[in-house]
């Protein structure tokens, strides 16, 4: 079966929000664009949420992505912040179901690990990284963007598989009968 798909990465924010758009064809990982959404002089936090809405509202109109997949948020000490950023990925996921546009939300460490090996990495890292996979030029200078792409890339390194699809093994027994294409031992090896 030949895979087609366009993933749609966003890292929201609602200062900045980064998002990055890769198409797969046959295994083969390309990219189509990325870019941030400038927040920042819009007067107040309801003017940011409608603001995002709207760009990804028209991000999936135009390339018409198969799947997003979305940074989740992080929890950090300041309360309000955490709060605003939630609402901001809400609303991202928000303009994703209204376009019946599938979602999955990806912790930062394992977004991080799933490019780099290192949950733990820096955003500069990260973009180095993304550059070499995806072959391009120069590290892109906009890294909120080179993360929004990270979060498509882990999407697809993961197969989908994110915070809410992850699937829950007691044992390794069960993990084998959950997922017999992982068994990779001869003895269970297709003829």
């Amino acid at each position: 079966m030949v895979e087609d798909k366009i993933i749609l990465g966003i890292d929201p924010g609602t200062t900045i929000m980064g998002y990055g758009i890769i198409h797969i064809k046959n295994r083969k990982m390309s990219l189509v664009t990325f870019g941030v959404i400038h927040l920042q002089k819009l007067a107040t936090h309801p003017d940011k949420l409608k603001r995002i809405f709207e760009r990804v509202d028209a991000l999936i109109k135009e390339y018409k992505p198969d799947e997003m997949a979305i940074e989740a948020p992080f929890f950090g000490k300041n309360v309000q912040s955490m709060l605003k950023l939630g609402r901001a990925q809400g609303v991202c996921i928000a303009a994703s179901l209204s376009r019946n546009v599938p979602f999955e939300e990806y912790a930062p460490r394992r977004i991080k690990q799933a490019i780099t090996g290192k949950g733990s990495a820096s955003k500069e890292q990260v973009a180095s990284m993304i550059q070499h996979l995806l072959g391009l030029k120069e590290i892109p200078k906009q890294l909120d963007a080179t993360d929004g792409l990270a979060a498509a890339i882990c999407h697809y390194y993961s197969k989908g598989r994110g915070e809410h699809n992850k699937i829950k093994a007691s044992n390794w027994k069960a993990f084998i009968n959950q997922n017999p294409d992982r068994d990779k031992r001869p003895e269970n090896k297709k003829k």
